[in-house]
C-alpha cells in the first residue's frame, strides 16, 4: 500500500539549498536550524514525467509518479472542482472568478492531499502512530487516513477548540489529547516524536517550518489541476488561506514546475489570507521567526508565527498578503451561501480578501482564483 518513488533523490533546504538524505525532515533543513533560522526542506527529483503520463486513474492517484510515494493510500482526494462565480465576478467587475472548492475532497478539506502522502511515509517506515497538532482540519484528514490502514492516531488540540471537530475526530477512531495553549500543544507533539517515534504530520517547532515533508509534497497536486485548467492557468492571482504556508508552498511548487515545462506561461501572484498582519509585516522587512501577537475566529489560519516556505512562495511568485476581519469573512461566508457554497469561514476569507486586493492593486486582476480551503461543518 506505501511504494516510494524511484526518481526521489533527496531533499534540498529552501532557504540555503543543501542537500539532504531521504529521511523524515520533520524539523526542516539541520544546517538552518543549527544556525537558527528553521526552514523546511523539499523533494528532489529525477526525471519527472509529464502529467499526462505521471499516473492511472484520477485524483491524486494520476499524479503518482511526481510524488514522493508512487503507490498510497488514498480515498479519492483530489480532482476536486473549479466552479466558476459568474454573478459574483460581475459585482466585482471581473472577466472571470472561480472557486477551486477543496471541501469536496472525502474528509471536506485540503489536508488530505497531506494525509495521502504523510499516511504512506508512516506505513513504509513502520511508524507506531501518526499525530497532529491540530485546530481541526489536519487533525480530521489525518484521523480518517489513519484509520483507513489502520494505524494509531493521535490529534493534540487547545482548550478553545470547538466540539464539533474533536467529536468528528473521534468518531474517526483517533484520540484526542488537549493542551492550554499552542505552544504546549506542540511540546507534547515533539515528545512523542522525540521520545516514542511516532510521526507528526504538523510542525513543532517554535520558530516553526512546514509540515512534514512528504505530506506537504502532496499539494503541488493542487498547482497541478489547477495549471492544467485553461480557466486557472489564466488567473491573475489566486488567493490562498494562509496559515503556516503549507498549501501556499505546495501550490507555488505545483505551478512553478508546469511553468518550467511549459504548460503554463507565467506564474499568478499568490496572495495569501491572513486573520491579522504577519506574512505582511515581513514582506515588508521583519524577521520571519518574530512572533505576530492577535486572535481571530479565522481558526484555520489563526496563530502567531510564520513560516519560510509562506515567504518564498509569495517571493517566488510575486505574491503578497491580506489581511481580514473576522466580520467581512461572514459577510462573505453568507454571500456565498447564496450561491449554495457552504465554506468554513476561514476559507471564505478569501473573497473577502480578494475584495480588499482589487481596492489597492497596483497591477491589473481581470481573472482570479479562490481556494476554498475546506467546507462548512
Amino acid at each position: 500500500m506505501a511504494e516510494i518513488n524511484t526518481r526521489l533523490r533527496g531533499f534540498a533546504c529552501l532557504r540555503c539549498g543543501e542537500a539532504q538524505p531521504i529521511a523524515d525532515h520533520a524539523e526542516g533543513c539541520p544546517a538552518c536550524l543549527a544556525l537558527g533560522f528553521p526552514a523546511s526542506v523539499v523533494p528532489r527529483f529525477d526525471d519527472l514525467p509529464p502529467l499526462a503520463t505521471a499516473g492511472i486513474g484520477r485524483g491524486m492517484r494520476r499524479f503518482a509518479e511526481r510524488l514522493p510515494y508512487r503507490l498510497f493510500p488514498s480515498l479519492g482526494e483530489g480532482d476536486t472542482p473549479l466552479l466558476p462565480l459568474d454573478r459574483i465576478a460581475a459585482e466585482l467587475g471581473l472577466d472571470a472568478l472561480h472557486l477551486k472548492y477543496e471541501g469536496a475532497n472525502p474528509s471536506g478539506s485540503h489536508k488530505d492531499r497531506m494525509s495521502a502522502q504523510f499516511v504512506a511515509r508512516a506505513l513504509d517506515i513502520g511508524a507506531p502512530g501518526v499525530v497532529a497538532a491540530s485546530s481541526g482540519n489536519a487533525g480530521l484528514s489525518l484521523a480518517v487516513y489513519a484509520a483507513a490502514v489502520g494505524i494509531p492516531c493521535l490529534v493534540v488540540m487547545t482548550r478553545g477548540t470547538g466540539t464539533a471537530y474533536r467529536d468528528s475526530i473521534e468518531r474517526a477512531g483517533a484520540r484526542v489529547h488537549i493542551e492550554p495553549d499552542s505552544l504546549a500543544r506542540w511540546r507534547h507533539v515533539a515528545e512523542l516524536v522525540r521520545q516514542k517515534g511516532w510521526l507528526s504530520a504538523t510542525n513543532y517547532l517554535d520558530p516553526p517550518v512546514g509540515s512534514h515533508p512528504f505530506g506537504v509534497d502532496g499539494y503541488k497536486t493542487l498547482g497541478y489541476e489547477l495549471a492544467a485548467d485553461p480557466a486557472a492557468a489564466a488567473a491573475d492571482v489566486v488567493i490562498v488561506p494562509t496559515a503556516r504556508g503549507d498549501v501556499l508552498w505546495g501550490l507555488y511548487l505545483g505551478l512553478a514546475e508546469q511553468l518550467r515545462e511549459g504548460l503554463i506561461d507565467r506564474l499568478p501572484r499568490l496572495v495569501a489570507v491572513e486573520p491579522f498582519p504577519r506574512l505582511s509585516r515581513v514582506l515588508a522587512g521583519e524577521d520571519y521567526r518574530a512572533k505576530f501577537p492577535g486572535g481571530s475566529p479565522l481558526a484555520a489560519i489563526n496563530g502567531a508565527t510564520v513560516t519560510y516556505q509562506a515567504v518564498a512562495a509569495l517571493a517566488g511568485s510575486k505574491g503578497s498578503a491580506i489581511d481580514v476581519e473576522a466580520q467581512e469573512a461572514e459577510r462573505d461566508q453568507a454571500r456565498l451561501a447564496t450561491d449554495d457554497l457552504r465554506l468554513e469561514l476561514s476559507s471564505a476569507a478569501a473573497l473577502s480578501a480578494l475584495r480588499l486586493l482589487l481596492a489597492k492593486a497596483d497591477f491589473p486582476i481581470r481573472r482570479a482564483v479562490l481556494i476554498g480551503t475546506a467546507k462548512g461543518r
